[in-house]
């Protein structure tokens, strides 16, 4: 499946070059120890702009759901349509919601609940991007 370039911020930009080395990180805030993806400024939770860092996650997660893409508007990705796309929750924090196109499994059949670990592939402009595989 050919994936669209990703073009990191200055925001987002450790996350993805976490992702070039194969590690998956988030943000924390160490004053209220809350993960919060996509990042921002600042905490959601307590407002704090100073404390926040990128912390490294284990890579496991759960299916939380999933949907079948049978006529999406991205025109790169109409040749491998139908695909799936899931909701993940990671290990650490259930709150936190990632999607993945769950490479290696297919159409229709993802086991809702279903443990994952991440992997990574790259886009079209050689950024990679957090993808989830299922795991028995």
């Amino acid at each position: 499946m050919s994936k669209q370039g990703v073009e990191p911020d200055e925001l987002s930009r450790p996350f993805w070059q976490a992702a070039n080395a194969n590690k998956l990180v988030i943000q924390n805030c160490q004053q209220c120890d809350r993960l919060q993806h996509p990042p921002l400024r600042k905490c959601t939770a307590c407002g704090a702009t100073e404390h926040l860092e990128w912390k490294p996650m284990s890579g496991r997660g759960q299916i939380y759901n999933y949907a079948v893409v049978h006529d999406g508007p991205i025109k790169s990705l109409h040749e491998d349509q139908p695909f799936n796309v899931a909701v993940i929750t990671l290990e650490e924090d259930s709150g936190i919601q990632m999607y993945s196109h769950l490479p290696g499994t297919p159409v229709d059949e993802v086991p809702i609940h279903g443990n994952v670990e991440v992997i990574f592939q790259a886009t079209d402009n050689g950024q990679k991007v957090p993808e989830w595989r299922v795991v028995d």
